[in-house]
């Protein structure tokens, strides 16, 4: 079942047993509005959406898009700050450019991000250790 809250505006996605119950305790709270009544079977993972694999494919620049827009500066703005065109700043937010482990560290000093977080994402690489072998997990 999907239901929406619409002061303070949230959508709940509800599954399992009790579903009506919980509901009906959420709507002694808010005023809710039930968008779809659909059965656990017609769920699907979201990994297996073409919204999520193409979100996949530009990764590392959709966090950044996410990292700029989180702390309010425009293309324009962060450019300026990096001394680069607003046109690149473009082209990495939208895959068409990489950028480098120096860009990465400028870009995460002006957008106040771990550096990690835009080389990344939430996809560490394997630790290495000293003699340059990769830890195992």
């Amino acid at each position: 079942m999907l239901a929406l809250v619409k002061k303070p505006h949230i959508e709940l996605s509800l599954h399992g047993e009790h579903v009506d119950e919980l509901l009906a305790w959420i709507k002694r709270k808010y005023d809710v509005a039930v968008l779809a009544d659909e059965p656990v079977a017609e769920s699907v993972p979201i990994e297996s959406t073409e919204y999520w694999q193409e979100m996949e494919k530009n990764r590392i620049g959709n966090l950044l898009a996410g990292a700029r827009l989180k702390t309010g500066l425009t293309q324009a703005q962060v450019a300026a700050e990096l001394g680069i065109r607003q046109n690149m700043v473009s082209d990495y937010e939208r895959g068409r450019r990489t950028y480098s482990d120096t860009m990465a560290n400028r870009l995460s000093k002006v957008l106040q991000v771990n550096e990690e977080h835009l080389k990344y994402g939430s996809k560490q690489p394997a630790a290495v250790d000293a003699a340059g072998s990769a830890a195992e997990e």
